[in-house]
């Protein structure tokens, strides 16, 4: 994970600057926080929790603020595992989002939530890096597909009327006629239709 400052919240390298509290709470992926009065973490807030359970292990848990509960008390939600959390454990709000690494030296590699590689081919070499809630490009920096992998599996979402069975009729096309063979196409309850829609296309 890498956190990008911002003017208002400056990064913090001493324990007398940080802005810590406690939680309170923990429900699954879940966690109420507690901090002192007035310093409350703003919406989107990266949070880390470090320290060692039961057993000595290290932890090293790093959630988002959701939402304020008012009282002091803020709801985050982990990016990981939560096994050995414990209420009244220290975190650290960290004044900034979370932000992932950017740019041409991303391409290709495959990151965890936290924007940490996890393909084994080492760190990525940026230190361009944006917060992962921005606002939306304009339209003409929208790329009009997402790459599917060859060979993989993938969910098309979408509602209605925007072209998901216009895209797959493409694709059987174009594989059809490229590859040759045969397309499968399995519908359930009322996707049975679009089957039909297929065979008289």
């Amino acid at each position: 994970m890498r956190i990008n400052p911002t003017p208002s919240s400056p990064a913090v390298s001493t324990l007398e600057e940080q802005n810590l509290g406690r939680i309170a709470q923990i429900i699954g992926p879940v966690l109420d926080v507690v901090f002192p009065p007035g310093k409350m973490p703003n919406i989107y807030n990266a949070l880390v929790v470090k320290g060692r359970d039961t057993i000595g292990q290290q932890i090293n848990v790093t959630c988002e603020v959701q939402q304020l509960l008012g009282n002091n008390r803020v709801r985050a939600v982990a990016m990981s595992a939560t096994d050995g959390l414990m209420r009244g454990m220290e975190v650290i709000d960290t004044g900034a989002p979370l932000s992932v690494p950017v740019g041409g030296a991303t391409l290709g590699r495959i990151f965890n939530v936290l924007g940490e590689p996890v393909d084994n081919l080492g760190p990525v070499d940026t230190s361009t890096t944006s917060p992962i809630h921005r606002p939306a490009p304009a339209f003409i920096h929208s790329g009009s597909l997402a790459p599917y992998r060859r060979g993989g599996k993938i969910g098309l979402f979408g509602g209605a009327g925007v072209g998901k069975t216009v895209l797959i009729m493409e694709l059987i096309n174009n594989i059809a006629k490229a590859h040759g063979g045969v397309s499968v196409f399995g519908g359930v309850g009322e996707r049975t239709r679009e089957g039909m829609i297929f065979t008289w296309k």
